[in-house]
């Protein structure tokens, strides 16, 4: 059995972070979300992994490499433009050969990883196997009709009005019947080959299209409310350690790992919260479900619920929560009480001031 992991497309959601960055490489708890993917695929017994990378190929492949630290041998594939999740699985199609594989998109995170569904499908060998959540609203994802026996009867993509509220998890179990469904679709109204209509093909053909609720933890990280989220949902399960220096005036309240070459002083740090290798945090206070990556700078300042990315400084401005901060920012107060705000802002940015 095969992986193919989707790591291209543009991540308009996570602007205007995704303008110099890959989406996938936003770091959870200091690790990028993809790494946790392709730790799930290693622990379930899979090391043939297809990427599919798109504009990010030379981010991502620095990032991964070839594999070998999570065990896995790698295979890079080019994607010009993210056409779809079905065009990604065509283009797959040499590395795939006649292999039953998973599918998992790059930036979801699933907690408890994909062992047992792995095992489950490598017993019942359905055609197809997906992953569905109840979600509050599915307008944004695939969506899946179930009739009274729990059959998938029908699939739709981002519909107006959804038929249940059950979205489509990023992971997906397949036998090699899906490359005949993929080259049997039409592009969607969006110009893309979509996974639901390809997996609709097989329920019209009578094929076995198994589906399994998810119990479990499950996010789609395209955006920055759900990065956070996961990012507290992660923290909430590190163990405290102190591998960094840290010195008699500041206090360590709960669930704090200070980083090997990362000093703490002055401060006051509550935790869960991660503080990366390299970072200096003085005269501060770092509050819950933060993680600093390395090389930073938190000074004279406040922190909470939120991710800094490496080699960014945070000086002398009061509270910041709910944030994600990029690489290499400086955020640092104005002389005297501003009568305006002074703005450099990326494309699609959404800023909230107090006045």
């Amino acid at each position: 059995m095969k992986a193919l992991v989707l790591s291209g497309g543009a991540g308009t959601r996570l602007r205007p972070i995704t303008h110099t960055s890959a989406k996938q490489l936003v770091p959870v708890a200091n690790k990028p979300v993809l790494f946790y993917g392709l730790e799930s695929i290693a622990a379930a017994g899979i090391t043939e992994v297809g990427v599919i990378v798109g504009d990010t190929a030379a981010e991502i492949e620095e990032a991964v490499g070839d594999g070998s630290k999570f065990g896995l041998e790698i295979t890079y594939i080019p994607q010009d433009r993210p056409l779809g999740l079905a065009h990604a699985v065509l283009i797959a199609r040499d590395f795939l050969g006649d292999d039953d594989f998973v599918m998992y998109l790059g930036d979801n995170f699933i907690v408890g990883g994909i062992s047992e569904l792995v095992d489950e499908f490598r017993v019942n060998r359905p055609a197809a196997q997906i992953l569905l959540t109840h979600v509050p609203d599915p307008r944004s994802f695939g969506v899946a009709e179930l009739d009274s026996a729990g059959q998938v009867i029908g699939l739709e993509e981002k519909p107006e009005s959804p038929k249940s509220d059950l979205a489509l998890v990023g992971v997906y179990l397949f036998t090699p019947a899906i490359h005949e469904a993929v080259r049997a679709i039409e592009p969607s109204w969006r110009g893309e080959l979509e996974i639901t209509h390809a997996i609709q093909h097989l329920i019209d053909l009578h094929a076995d299209v198994h589906s399994t609720v998810i119990k479990g933890y499950w996010k789609d990280t395209g955006n920055v409310v759900d990065m956070l989220e996961v990012n507290r949902t992660v923290l909430e399960t590190i163990e405290h350690r102190i591998d960094g220096e840290v010195d008699e005036r500041s206090e360590l309240v709960g669930r704090v790992v200070v980083e090997e070459g990362a000093r703490v002083t002055g401060s006051r740090v509550v935790g869960p919260v991660i503080i990366g290798a390299g970072t200096v945090v003085s005269d501060s206070y770092v509050g819950p479900f933060t993680s600093v990556s390395e090389n930073c700078r938190i000074e004279d300042s406040e922190l909470e619920f939120s991710i800094v990315l490496r080699d960014s400084s945070i000086q002398g401005v009061g509270r910041i929560e709910s944030s994600l901060i990029g690489r290499h920012v400086e955020v640092t107060p104005t002389a005297g009480m501003p009568t305006a705000h002074r703005l450099v802002l990326g494309d699609h940015s959404k800023v909230q001031i107090h006045s």
